[in-house]
C-alpha cells in the first residue's frame, strides 16, 4: 500500500493569508528559471508539472489537483526547476514567503505537511530521468501514486480525458491500459473518479517503490 501523511488542517480556514488568483486554460503558473517567492494551494482545476531537459525536451513529472500545494520547491526564493502550467480554468491561493510565517502560527501542523510535501517532490524530481525508460502502463502508475500520496487518498478526481490532457499518451492507448486494468480490478470508476482498488498492483508493474 502507498504510505499516505493524514492531515487535520482545514484550508479553506488558511485561505485568508493568501491571495485569491484564477488561471485559464494552458496559462502558466510560473515557468522554469524564475524566482519563487511563495507557493500555491489549488482549490479548483488540474495542474500539469514539467520540467525542461538540456536539450530542450519538455518532460512530464506530476499531475497537482485540489487540495494539494504547488511550487513548494521553491519557497527559499531561488529559480523554480520545474514549469507548472493549468491543464483546465483553474483558481488557486498564492502564499507569499512572508505570509507563510504568519500561516505556521494560525496552522503549526502545516509545517509538518509541508516538509513532507517538499521531500515527496523531490523524489519525483529524482525519478525524472527513470520515467524516460517506462512504458506508458509504468508512466501512469508512477503518476496515479503519486497522486494518491499527496490527495492522501485512493479515489482520484480525474477523467480519462483529464489524464490524456495531462500525460500526453494517446487516448487510444490510455482506453487500452483503463480498460485492461479495469478487467482486472486494480481500478474502477465512478463518474469522474478513479478508484484505485489494487495500488500495490500498481508498484508491482514499476519494479521498483516510486513513493
Amino acid at each position: 500500500m502507498a504510505i499516505l501523511f493524514d492531515s487535520d488542517i482545514n484550508w479553506e480556514s488558511c485561505l485568508q493569508f493568501g491571495t485569491r488568483q484564477f488561471f485559464k486554460e494552458k496559462s502558466s503558473i510560473y515557468q522554469q528559471g524564475t524566482l519563487g517567492d511563495g507557493f500555491y494551494y489549488i482549490q479548483k482545476g488540474l495542474i500539469k508539472v514539467t520540467t525542461t531537459t538540456s536539450i530542450g525536451k519538455e518532460r512530464m513529472l506530476n499531475i497537482a489537483i485540489p487540495g494539494q500545494l504547488l511550487g513548494v520547491q521553491a519557497m527559499d526564493r531561488q529559480p523554480h526547476f520545474t514549469t507548472a502550467t493549468a491543464v483546465n480554468d483553474s483558481i488557486l491561493y498564492f502564499f507569499s514567503c512572508e505570509n507563510f510565517q504568519k500561516l505556521i502560527k494560525a496552522q503549526p501542523s502545516i509545517l509538518n505537511i509541508f516538509i513532507k510535501t517538499v521531500i515527496h517532490k523531490m523524489h519525483i524530481l529524482a525519478d525524472k530521468i527513470y520515467l524516460d525508460s517506462l512504458t506508458p502502463e509504468q508512466q501512469l502508475s508512477v503518476i496515479l501514486l503519486n497522486i494518491c500520496y499527496e490527495f492522501k487518498n485512493y479515489e482520484i478526481p480525474l477523467t480519462q480525458q483529464d489524464l490524456t490532457k495531462c500525460t500526453g499518451l494517446t487516448r487510444i492507448t490510455l482506453y487500452k491500459i483503463i480498460k485492461q486494468w479495469k478487467a482486472e480490478e486494480i481500478i474502477e470508476i465512478l463518474g469522474k473518479k478513479f478508484l484505485i482498488k489494487k495500488p500495490d498492483e500498481l508498484k508491482k508493474l514499476l519494479g521498483k517503490v516510486i513513493i
